[in-house]
């Protein structure tokens, strides 16, 4: 099946550059762009993608907005952030809005397929350490986390470290389906869309220390 990617980037060169890049990989192809994020609704609207590639810093509406516009659509494509700079608040809140993780503009061009392919198969892209220094910023913002068993925190905390599932099924000594149902169990108490919304949760809630 060949994945649809839409880019949206107010520079006509990057939207180029990232077209390119994914039109020449299998399996993968570029059926629109936008200039910004009012743009990116409706593109997204005609084309259907499964992935999209967002800027954060757009005139008008922002990649932000844009994001969460996106992910309240009753069939939202994956979305995910392409931005010049890792430690920007912009991130951050783009993460916050539903976005599935980030890559810098740097990215080399396989890494950048890679990604597209991870997001588009469920995952998201989570980078512990970056996300940890954006939400040292953005400590209680929320009230603190309830519900979860002791089991479902140290998954959340070993989620937070960035391990897969295989890695916290090694960490606990469990199965990979109990590492799984913990996983689900999570998202669904947080209300969380997924493991980046819970990662976010944990840090604002100060159940995860960024320090």
């Amino acid at each position: 099946m060949t994945l649809k990617v839409v880019i949206a980037d107010d520079e006509d060169l990057i939207r180029t550059g990232l077209r390119v890049i994914l039109d020449s990989e299998p399996g993968l192809t570029v059926v629109g762009e936008a200039a910004d994020g009012a743009e990116v609704i409706g593109v997204v609207r005609r084309e259907r993608p499964d992935v999209v590639l967002m800027d954060v810093r757009m005139p008008g509406v922002d990649g932000i907005q844009a994001t969460a516009r996106l992910v309240a659509m009753d069939r939202p494509p994956k979305v995910l952030v392409v931005t010049t700079f890792e430690n920007d608040d912009y991130v951050y809140e783009a993460l916050r809005a539903g976005a599935s993780g980030f890559l810098l503009k740097r990215t080399r061009p396989d890494d950048l397929v890679q990604a597209v392919r991870v997001v588009a198969a469920g995952e998201t892209l989570l980078f512990p350490a970056a996300i940890r220094r954006l939400a040292g910023a953005h400590t209680a913002r929320r009230p603190a986390l309830t519900g979860l068993t002791e089991r479902e925190g140290e998954v959340l905390r070993l989620v937070a470290r960035g391990l897969s599932n295989a890695e916290i099924a090694a960490e606990l000594v469990v199965s990979g389906e109990t590492v799984k149902t913990h996983v689900g169990n999570v998202l669904a108490k947080l209300g969380a869309r997924d493991r980046t919304q819970a990662v976010i949760a944990a840090y604002e809630s100060g159940f995860v220390s960024p320090s």
